[in-house]
């Protein structure tokens, strides 16, 4: 991709945006750059941008400013339906992710990690096995580094692992990895997409250019990933929970069986740290993939046995009387809280809610009557959740997180579970879900 003197917008200036605009310069580019948010905010970006004599636009997107370049380069979580990007494209201006344009620079193979959930979880496993092996590997995209630092890495690393969102695979058209992963597909982000079938496009776009010779490690137990798994080109390996596989992993309730080219290999689980059945199908996922790509079985043993997980998912913060607390702040999806409380068979004092993401609640009813003993609902969809899955058990309301922290402190009892995991985005409360996850725990520290 030849850059030199071409006028290219980079829309979005988080972390990846800048390292973005800093990429693009040193290539010769005319760079802009347009952000939503006002430039008080920004202070220190907005410094760096104008030392590098960067065209700028705070507070919003202009029609006119995006009809003026020759390429659009969109940051994680931009939206591609916004209308100043819909307007270029109808002209014919490019429109890409940051995702795709550091592909066009990287010469080295990729591993990336999609799906619903656990793609973080994952994506570090996965890591952190190469790594144990003394591979040089870089990890980035929706985790760790922007992708575009990785580009033109030189002999820095022989490989890269790399977590993608639907949104970022949005923007992509020739990225290819040599091995793709994908964990799950439930409802997600329906404030953003239309329909259910949008998202599962833009998933399934991780495999759109992959051939015979790349590799594809999906799971078994999806009705989703099956059903659109014939679409796969590339070689596939698959992982259960439920049944034996001829060419992947499977779990027989102790320990994972791995099966690669008629060899047997098992893996035991039983002084892993990570909780949860949804982790087990993650640590599937990264032992096919970290053994395809070089890691022994000894690397592979010891990542496991030492691995604790993500804060905000699922993570243990103290008990009280006999009354364990998690914090799954992470949780921001309903097929994420399904498979959280599916981690428990103590009776679960659920706190859930918070900006709503329009996704069907039906899959939760099962676990809400039977796991769920009683759940206290905070935020903006706590209305349509109390409506929906409020007759199913127990349920009260609060107006914030440390009211609904105290609830639960006075409704539990020993031999129970307090977990947050909320099946709603922070948004209407909070900046994110680990300033959600922070004041959670918080409130359980003061108890």
């Amino acid at each position: 991709m030849d850059l030199l003197g071409r006028k290219v917008l980079v829309v979005g200036l988080a972390k990846t945006g800048l390292a973005t605009v800093r990429f693009l310069k040193e290539k010769g580019s005319i760079v802009g750059a347009s952000e939503v948010k006002p430039e008080e905010e920004m202070k220190e970006v907005a410094q760096e941008l104008k030392a590098m004599s960067i065209s700028m636009e705070w507070g919003g997107h202009t029609v006119r400013n995006f009809l003026h370049q020759d390429l659009i380069v969109l940051s994680p979580g931009v939206d591609p339906t916004l209308d100043p990007i819909q307007k270029a494209m109808d002209q014919g201006i490019q429109v890409i992710s940051e995702m795709e344009l550091a592909y066009h620079f990287i010469n080295i193979p990729i591993i990336a990690i999609t799906g619903t959930n656990g793609k973080t979880t994952t994506t570090l496993l996965i890591g952190e096995m190469l790594k144990e092996e003394g591979k040089k590997v870089g990890v980035g995209g929706n985790v760790g580094e922007p992708l575009i630092l990785f580009a033109e890495g030189g002999d820095r690393y022989e490989l890269l692992v790399v977590e993608v969102s639907s949104f970022q695979l949005e923007g992509s058209e020739r990225f290819r990895p040599r091995c793709s992963v994908l964990l799950n597909i439930t409802e997600d982000h329906l404030d953003r997409y239309s329909r259910y079938e949008d998202y599962i496009e833009a998933k399934m776009r991780i495999f759109k250019n992959q051939g015979i010779e790349d590799l594809a490690i999906l799971n078994r137990d999806d009705p989703m990933v099956m059903k659109y798994a014939e679409r796969v080109r590339a070689k596939k390996l698959f992982f259960s929970l439920k049944e034996r596989v001829e060419e992947g992993g499977f779990f027989n309730g102790k320990e994972i069986l791995l099966r690669l080219g008629g060899v047997e290999e098992a893996y035991p689980l039983s002084q892993s740290p990570l909780k949860g059945i949804h982790n087990v199908e993650n640590m599937m996922a990264a032992v096919i993939a970290a053994r395809l790509f070089g890691s022994s079985k000894g690397a592979i043993e010891r990542v496991l046995n030492r691995f604790r997980g993500l804060e905000h998912r699922l993570e243990f913060v103290r008990e009280i009387e006999g009354v364990p607390y998690y914090n799954d702040s992470k949780g921001t999806n309903v097929g994420s809280v399904v498979k959280s409380l599916q981690s428990f068979q103590e009776p679960v004092i659920l706190i859930a809610g918070g900006k709503d993401k329009n996704t069907d609640l039906r899959p939760l009813r099962e676990w809400v009557q039977t796991r769920v003993k009683r759940m206290i609902l905070i935020g903006e969809a706590k209305e349509r959740m109390a409506r929906e899955l409020g007759p199913l058990t127990e349920t009260v309301m609060a107006g914030t997180m440390e009211e609904a922290v105290l609830l639960a402190h006075r409704m539990a009892k020993t031999g129970e579970v307090v977990l947050l995991s909320p099946a709603c985005s922070s948004f209407d409360m909070f900046r994110d879900y680990k300033e959600r996850g922070k004041v959670f725990k918080e409130a359980v520290r003061r108890l």
